[in-house]
């Protein structure tokens, strides 16, 4: 019998995509209950899951190129020769590895078939998969809304894991930063660096910068320098709040989570900032004043992240996002009660399906003939222009400096 040393982590990369892929849970959310791991370990199983969602499609085609008859999708043997691949493809693993750790995660199962169908592939030469397909429904969705352009963007992005963001109070503290450790500035108050322990960086514990997205960080810049009050809906885990609060404002911000606002909270004191944090519905909370200035980052199908966050290809269904529209509808109807005349209303999704992006700006402007569509002014030069003012961020942008989330945001000004 081969050696089993690793196999703990593979059990879990399993179970974790399982978890993504029949129960549609998110792998933060499956890693969550994994258990008697150490933290490397732990580290390795996503890994690993996170590698075979990102090239999921292409590494069912070459299973498939391999067995006599197709293998059913959620069958174990299957997923065992996902992972198995995966680890060859995305992080290098050698040959003897992944068969000595294969094979025990089906004893009493088709061992003799995962052993056959590896030791063929290994044979022929695995491919690299440096630009793999994405789910076929998600294709044709993304082609149809933004072209093939952005498909293929897609496609290169997703066999890449994301650099990590960091956003500043000040810009000259983010410049010297950048310029300490090795990274660049593609924004004001923002340092893009390679991936690395975040705890465990220089400036974390006293809170010189908190982990932000640079495309998660631009619908903050749209609230206007001297808005004073602003109201930050669906706010948790805060990287906006901050923000907002860094530039001076009066920030309340209101999320319907104690655990996430608990994040927050944390966030917060880390940073040395401060806001007034409400735990409330933002559907049934009722402010006592109106706002100068309010920032929905309403919830959405999340299909934006799918480069740190592959699994939401395979959960956001067309069911998802419709219901992800409507929900974001009623929450800007609500917002929209609460904003001074004159004042800036923010509407932002990290989604990439225009049902939750545009669709819903056009129809509240049906709905709230007061409000008019303003051009966003202070966005980096790397932000596309758009005809009606809005800004959409698409797979492609900053390729080169290693892309963005995607993302809509529209800025929406209340008459006078």
């Amino acid at each position: 019998m081969p050696s089993v040393e690793g196999l703990g982590p593979r059990r879990a990369a399993l179970q974790l995509l399982d978890s993504v892929l029949r129960r549609r849970q998110t792998l933060e959310s499956a890693t969550s209950s994994v258990r008697n791991l150490s933290p490397p370990d732990r580290a390795l199983a996503v890994a690993i899951a996170g590698e075979s969602l990102r090239r999921l499609p292409d590494l069912d085609a070459l299973i498939d190129s391999a067995t006599r008859q197709r293998l059913p999708d959620d069958s174990k043997a299957r997923m065992v020769l996902r992972l198995a691949l995966a680890q060859k493809v995305g992080l290098g693993t050698p040959d003897h590895a992944l068969v000595a750790t294969a094979l025990p995660l089906v004893d009493g199962g088709p061992r003799r078939l995962v052993h056959g169908v590896l030791g063929t592939l290994l044979r022929r030469g695995v491919p690299a998969m440096d630009a793999p397909r994405l789910p076929a429904e998600v294709e044709d969705r993304w082609r149809t809304a933004w072209g093939d352009e952005a498909v293929q963007a897609a496609r290169r992005q997703i066999a890449k894991r994301p650099a990590l963001d960091l956003s500043f109070v000040e810009d000259t503290e983010a410049e010297a930063y950048a310029k300490a450790h090795g990274g660049i500035a593609l924004a004001a108050r923002h340092v893009r660096l390679a991936s690395g322990a975040v705890a465990e960086m220089e400036g974390f514990g006293e809170g010189r910068w908190w982990v932000q997205d640079l495309a998660a960080s631009l619908p903050a810049r749209l609230i206007p320098t001297d808005a004073g009050e602003v109201l930050d809906l669906c706010a948790a885990p805060g990287g906006k709040t901050m923000q907002l609060a860094a530039a001076g404002h009066a920030v309340t911000a209101v999320d319907a989570s104690a655990t996430r606002l608990k994040r927050l909270r944390e966030n917060l004191d880390r940073t040395h900032l401060s806001a007034t944090l409400v735990e409330a519905d933002a559907l049934a909370w009722q402010p006592d004043r109106l706002f100068a200035a309010i920032l929905l980052d309403a919830p959405c199908s999340a299909t934006g992240t799918f480069r740190r966050h592959p699994e939401v290809l395979y959960r956001a269904r067309p069911r998802i996002i419709a219901e992800g529209a409507e929900l974001q509808a009623r929450l800007l109807d609500r917002a929209a009660e609460w904003l001074k005349p004159g004042g800036t209303l923010v509407y932002s999704v990290c989604s990439l399906e225009p049902e939750e992006g545009e669709r819903v700006v056009a129809d509240f402007l049906k709905r709230h003939p007061d409000y008019l569509l303003a051009a966003p002014p202070g966005l980096p030069a790397f932000v596309p222009d758009s005809a009606d003012g809005s800004a959409r961020i698409l797979p492609g942008v900053l390729e080169a400096e290693g892309g963005l989330d995607g993302f809509f945001m529209a800025r929406l000004v209340r008459g006078g």
